[in-house]
């Protein structure tokens, strides 16, 4: 699974923002698949949700830490692994891997500037979620294969090496570049759309071509579904043996429906 764990900056001398972002999660999730255990102030000024593994989940994780990075309030860590069932209905009570790796990450995202404040831990950048029982030398052979390919790529690098990248392309971008790319994002991908934007900002067609130059707003649109299929790959890549089971943990290629617990 995925868990983001998100801290405020400077808090020591600010005031108290949890309840304002938790508000604006809670908008921006809204009819949106991924969310296992909803968003939730754990210690402080501190917030912290369970997304499931896959696509779904990976697209949301995504979507908020590059929100929380564009505020330049936030640290984000991002944690993918097993978690402990069964799942509580609040984050803080549960236990896992991925929580591991969200608060080690999150505390290295501390450590960098505002709007780049992000970092990923998963299996391939750390210890495997669990130790594999004996086996025979066959079976031990092909699971050394199958450890030596699947450390090959660092995936939750390469995740947060793309996020730090679009965080910095964003970081640089103007006023009058974030409104043509926000009214884009707002518009259906069709042909047209700058032509619609320039009509909504009362400014003309060049214009519009020169801010979506000048934002790099294709550049964000083309990287962005690779290091979300990256974030998929990584989180689904967690494996999970029925026997160790004893909740409703997401296993690679089996994404269940999670109902979410009614408060």
């Amino acid at each position: 699974m995925i868990v983001l764990t998100v801290d405020q900056r400077g808090s020591t001398y600010a005031a108290d923002r949890v309840p304002e972002i938790l508000a604006e999660i809670a908008h921006l999730i809204r009819d949106r698949e991924g969310l296992v255990v909803p968003f939730e102030r754990t210690v402080g000024d501190e917030i912290q949700g369970i997304l499931e593994a896959g696509r779904a989940g990976a697209a949301l994780a995504v979507d908020l830490a590059l929100y929380l990075l564009r505020d330049q309030g936030w640290s984000i860590g991002i944690g993918v692994g097993q978690v402990d069932g069964p799942l509580p209905v609040v984050s803080r009570e549960a236990r896992g891997f991925a929580f591991y790796r969200a608060r080690d990450a999150v505390e290295r995202a501390k450590t960098r500037s505002k709007g780049m404040s992000v970092a990923v831990e998963g299996p391939s950048s750390g210890a495997p979620d669990r130790v594999a029982p004996a086996r025979s030398a066959a079976a031990t052979r092909a699971a050394g294969d199958t450890a030596e390919a699947a450390a090959e790529p660092d995936l939750a690098g390469e995740v947060e090496a793309l996020l730090r990248l679009l965080a910095a392309i964003r970081a640089r971008r103007t006023p009058q570049g974030w409104e043509v790319a926000d009214t884009l994002a707002s518009l259906e991908d069709k042909p047209g759309r700058q032509r619609i934007v320039a009509q909504s900002l009362k400014v003309s067609e060049q214009a519009v071509s020169q801010r979506v130059r000048a934002a790099l707003w294709h550049e964000e649109e083309a990287v962005r579904p690779i290091v979300v299929r990256l974030l998929a790959e990584l989180s689904s890549s967690v494996i999970v043996e029925a026997d160790e089971v004893t909740g409703p943990v997401a296993e690679p290629g089996k994404r269940k429906k999670m109902k979410r617990a009614k408060n």
